[in-house]
């Protein structure tokens, strides 16, 4: 095992202040003084920390790099957290925390439903929800753009795209809220959290009956349907996988669009060139949500198991150790984007691995960039003369899933 240095030493301080809640208004210094470092071993966490963007590109398709995260923080012999009577389907990982051959085989399954051409065709469905919720806030001289639009898109597009009633869609909402510490970067997923164990149960139990109901009666038009009848080469997703990537589509595919649109939203208040640039030319969203994705990104950071001993430049990892993606530290990475603090939708290019990289690159990336595009546009257009109630907001207790819980925005109307 390597020995702690002054280096790594430094390195376990500032985990500790991008811990602190504090920190969360603005952790992009304290991922500048990471970077100046160079990849940091810790070794009071068994992790290596790395910032700079060309090693996280390089390492995200490393095939010496595990997926398999769970392994880490649930050895063998890890107590279960899950009651005997839960659903045998909670314990099986998501496929996001898998490595080939498993990783590859559920993925070619589920793809098809998330191609571009056929995110493409859901425009206009998405265009109609925005508006509606922005007809909704618009009696009101303020409005919490999190709760009035951003938290409320993303869940009905998956929740209707998957055939959940709608009455029930409330509830996704409150279990996606418990299962994010699944996705933060310094939660131990086997904590066996009250919780978030009764959220991951409830949630499963309600999709079991979901996937029963379209085994017995398929429909043609929700995608629960496709995934019953998804074959590939005579292979089908089993009960238990199918179970388990509804799951983990309703979760991963809700809190980090989430915090795409607030971030977007909050980003352009705090830039009114830029606002007005997409207010007269809508074309530009497209851009906008590419650098919202750099400049701060919903997803922070993620992590790799090392399979073997490794070398990140002057760092050493054994075999076993967590590999930390500091995502947000690498976007900002002078080398990849030039003057990186700076806000710019219309920089001539635009670096990020804000869908990760190689074969875990997003499968719901053409979804959350449409949703972000229509969201961001039809905000430029709609909501007049919006400003910020406060600055900054406040932010969620998530190191990993970055957002802010609340965005109260005053406006002189809302256009129809």
């Amino acid at each position: 095992m390597p020995i702690a240095t002054d280096s790594a030493t430094s390195g376990l301080h500032l985990v500790r202040k991008l811990l602190d809640p504090a920190s969360r208004p603005d952790p992009y210094p304290i991922y500048a003084a990471f970077r100046a470092r160079g990849p940091v071993w810790i070794e009071e966490m068994s992790s290596l920390v790395v910032t700079g963007y060309r090693d996280c590109e390089t390492l995200l398709r490393d095939p010496r790099l595990s997926a398999e995260r769970w392994r880490f923080f649930q050895p063998d012999g890890a107590a279960d957290p899950y009651p005997p009577d839960a659903p045998s389907s909670v314990r099986r990982p998501w496929f996001l925390s898998l490595d080939p051959p498993d990783h590859t085989r559920l993925r070619r399954l589920v793809s098809s439903a998330f191609t571009a051409r056929t995110v493409a065709r859901m425009e206009d469905s998405v265009t109609r929800l925005v508006d509606e919720c922005l007809d909704r806030v618009a009696e009101g001289e303020t409005f919490d753009v999190v709760s009035g639009l951003a938290y409320s898109l993303p869940v009905t597009v998956i929740c209707r795209m998957l055939g959940v009633p709608q009455a029930d869609e409330r509830l996704f909402q409150g279990w996606s809220a418990q299962l994010t510490r699944l996705l933060d970067g310094f939660s131990n997923p086997g904590d066996g959290n009250p919780e978030w164990v009764g959220g991951m149960v409830d949630m499963h139990r309600y999709v079991n009956e979901l996937v029963a109901d379209r085994r017995r009666s398929p429909r043609r038009d929700d995608l629960i349907s496709e995934l019953v009848a998804a074959e590939d080469g005579g292979d089908t997703l089993s009960h238990d996988e199918l179970v388990s990537t509804i799951v983990l589509l309703l979760v991963a595919g809700h809190e980090t669009t989430v915090n795409l649109i607030a971030n977007g939203v909050l980003a352009l208040l705090r830039h009114p060139g830029h606002l007005a640039a997409l207010r007269d030319d809508p074309g530009r969203a497209s851009a906008v949500v590419e650098e919202v994705l750099r400049y701060d990104p919903p997803v922070q950071l993620t992590a790799r198991v090392a399979t073997q001993d490794m070398r990140v430049g002057e760092a050493k990892a054994p075999a076993g150790s967590l590999i930390m993606l500091l995502l947000g530290a690498a976007h900002r990475d002078p080398e990849a984007n030039p003057d990186p603090d700076r806000f710019d939708p219309a920089r001539e290019q635009v670096r990020h691995l804000g869908f990760s990289f190689g074969p875990h690159f997003c499968l719901g990336a053409p979804l959350a960039r449409l949703e972000g595009r229509v969201a961001l546009a039809a905000f430029a257009r709609r909501v007049r003369e919006p400003e910020l109630v406060a600055d900054p907001p406040p932010y969620r207790e998530h190191i990993n899933l970055r957002g802010v819980s609340e965005l109260l925005v005053s406006h002189a109307g809302v256009a129809r």
